[in-house]
Parts: C-alpha cells; structure tokens; sequence
C-alpha cells in the first residue's frame, strides 16, 4: 500500500508541474499576444502610408499635366475665337463665339502648303542623317570603348552647349559659299548638327543594354561584325531607334533659329511661316495659333504610331544582360 501511495504522489507532483509550467500568467499571455496585434496595427499603417503616398503622387501628377497642357490648351482654344476675342483684355480661356475663319485664313495664304512640305522634307533628312551616323558612331563607341571614343561622346555632348547663334552664322555663309543657300538639304545638315550628338548619346545607351553573348553567337554562325549589327543588334534596338528618330524629328521639326538664318523664300519652314503672320494692327493672333495647332498635328501623330516602339525603347535597358 505504501508503494501505491508514493507512485500515485510522485504522478500528482508531476501533473502539478507540467501544470504550473504549461499555465503561465495572463500578463505572460497577454505580452506574447501583444506583439501579434501590434504588427497587425504596423501593417495597417503601412498600407494607410502607401495610399497616402499614392494620392500625393496622383495630385502631384495632375498638377503636371495641368500646368504642361494648359498653354496648348489656351493655343487651341484662341484658334476658334474671333479677332476681338484674341485681343480681349482681361483674356478668357474659352472662346465666347466659335469660329472656323482663322484657320480659313491660315491654311489659305499663300505659302502655307510649301512651308510644311519643307518642314516635312527637312525633319525626314535631318532625321536619316541623324540615324545614319549615329547608330556606327554610337555602335563603335559601346563596342570598341577605346578613350578616344570616350573623348569623342563627351566632346559631341559639350557641342550641345553651344549657342546654336554661334553655329548658325557660319553654317549660313558656307552653304551660301557652295550654293545650298535657301535648299532644304542646306538646312537639314544644320539640323543635324543639333540632333546628332543627343543620338549619338541615347544609341550608345541603347547598344549598352545589349548582350555580347548575342553578337558573338551571330559570328560563330558565320555573321562578320556588320552582318551582327544589321541582323541582330539592330532588330534588338528597334525600339530606342524609334525613340532616337522622334527626337531627332521633333528638334528639326520644331527649330527655328536656323531655318530664319538659312531661308528666305523657297525653303521656309512653318515656325517661320507663323512669325510673319502680321497684319497693320499687330499679329494675327488667331491665324497664328489656327497654324500652329494644325502644325502640332503630325507630331502627334507620329508619336501615338510608334507608342509601342517608345515604350520598348525606354524599358530596354530592364532586360540588360
């Protein structure tokens, strides 16, 4: 009977043990618990600090587009006002009588039709001239990465950095010394002075984000570094050539200085075209703005064409190596 006894003491004193240690007090239980909610409370948090964030970023963003659309805006809305309404004091954003006569006026002038034929021609060739010599020169410079390449990117940078005042002058004298004065070839080759070295640095960019292992698989299958270029690099790159063109084409497109220093007559580009617009009163605002509205179409047009082509241009360098 004692033996019993002692065995059924030591099972109860055990029980109690496993007892005490498994219960533990409700302040233990609660600070185990505590930390639980707490990262309940910090992920809400979290997710309330993001959607902030991302309301901030919408504002932020419609305030930029507010403030960058509204002079086009206004432009487009001072293309259908009266004369009376263009010179109105205070100005009001929307026209009080619509009206199509200042783009009858506009487009019905004499030398309207051949300032944007020229302005086509001259953003087409300075844009093939860009493309042609940047994409060896920039191909070369990423490929080759010799210091003289180095040199020759920076140097075609700081050109940029040139009053383009400086450059047109002489550039007018010498195509009038060997008689391109007032061709639109004369004013492409300046255009393409601007242009070129911005190609050249976004190509070189472009070239960057593509692996060598893909050239050097085209040579192996018998392709010469040029055949590699023309077949693989280039099809790769199509997307930062088209964004390489657009901006090549907007910088002739949409240029000024030159064509005023280099035209006269036969070879007027549209921005000059719109600069005359004057009449005994003033400038015709209204045929000016009805112009350069009709003028901003081709641009947007060609943009929402290659809409795919720019985005897989700037998203190229994600897929580096």
């Amino acid at each position: 009977m004692s033996s019993r006894t002692a065995i059924k003491r030591n099972q109860a004193t055990t029980e109690g043990d496993v007892t005490s240690q498994t219960a533990l007090p409700a302040s233990d239980v609660t600070a185990l618990n505590g930390p639980r909610k707490g990262r309940g409370v910090n992920r809400e948090g979290l997710e309330a600090g993001r959607r902030s964030t991302r309301i901030i970023l919408w504002i932020l963003l419609a305030v930029a587009m507010v403030l960058y659309g509204f002079p086009f805006l206004y432009l487009l809305f001072t293309s259908f006002k009266t004369p009376i309404d263009t010179i109105a004091v205070p100005p009001t954003i929307l026209p009080t009588e619509w009206t199509l006569e200042n783009y009858a006026n506009a487009l019905g002038r004499s030398g309207v039709l051949a300032s944007f034929i020229n302005s086509i021609q001259t953003a087409v060739i300075s844009t093939l001239l860009s493309l042609v010599l940047a994409i060896p020169a920039a191909y070369g410079i990423t490929r080759y990465k010799t210091p003289s390449g180095r040199v020759f990117i920076m140097a075609a940078l700081v050109t940029r950095m040139v009053p383009p005042v400086a450059i047109g002058i002489p550039l007018a004298s010498m195509m009038s010394s060997v008689g391109l004065a007032d061709t639109p070839i004369a004013l492409s080759i300046a255009h393409t002075t601007i242009s070129l070295p911005l190609s050249i640095w976004l190509m070189s960019s472009f070239f960057e984000a593509v692996p060598r292992d893909l050239e050097e698989a085209a040579t192996v299958d018998g392709c010469s570094r040029l055949g590699a270029l023309w077949r693989v690099v280039i099809p790769v790159v199509s997307g930062g050539i088209a964004v390489t063109a657009i901006f090549a084409f907007l910088a002739s497109w949409n240029e000024f200085l030159f064509a005023l220093l280099m035209t006269a007559i036969r070879s007027q580009t549209t921005p000059v075209v719109i600069a005359n617009f004057q009449t005994q009163f003033g400038l015709d605002w209204g045929s000016m703005t009805a112009l350069a509205a009709v003028y901003s179409i081709p641009v947007i047009l060609l943009t929402l064409l290659l809409q795919r082509k720019i985005v897989a241009g700037m998203t190229l360098g994600a897929v580096k190596g």
